[in-house]
């Protein structure tokens, strides 16, 4: 009986904390930034890997600040090696992750420059520490009006509202 319960918890703890048993870690070379929130990576074994920036939605290349935020992602990792933590596939099939160059996060980086918004939809799927420091990387960047927040109505992608 002791052994039943047991093994009864342990299914549902391994249920409920799945998604960070795990995660996991790529690195690789980009080679090519799509837009301000996705990006393709080439790793040592020559795989492409589609990298969608969790916790982020950029503008997209047709809004305003779309071609800009883009520009602004491929200066900090174009050709660049570098490293995304992840924990799940989008429906697209793409890595949901945080893309990190030198150890530096290229999603808050983002954020602080005003050219995304945190995409508060998925927040629960990142880290307490890392919601927090996205939701006051936006409000400071709104509050300085740098990026799309120099706009007095800037419009979201269409996924966000």
């Amino acid at each position: 009986m002791y052994l039943m319960i047991r093994a009864t918890l342990l299914s549902i703890f391994i249920l409920i904390f799945q998604e960070s048993i795990f995660a996991e870690t790529i690195t690789g070379r980009v080679v090519k930034v799509y837009d301000g929130d996705t990006v393709t990576i080439l790793d040592a074994s020559n795989t492409q890997h589609r990298i969608r920036l969790q916790g982020i939605d950029a503008p997209e290349r047709g809004q305003a600040y779309g071609k800009k935020s883009g520009k602004y992602l491929a200066d900090a990792v174009a050709s660049k090696h570098v490293t995304v933590d992840y924990e799940k596939l989008d429906r697209y099939k793409r890595i949901m992750g945080k893309v990190l160059r030198d150890g530096r996060d290229m999603n808050l980086r983002q954020l602080k420059a005003g050219l995304a918004w945190h995409y508060k939809k998925y927040q629960k799927e990142q880290s307490l520490d890392d919601r927090k420091l996205y939701a006051a990387a936006e409000i400071e960047a709104r509050q300085a009006g740098r990026g799309l927040w120099q706009e007095p109505e800037p419009v979201p992608p269409l996924g966000m509202a």
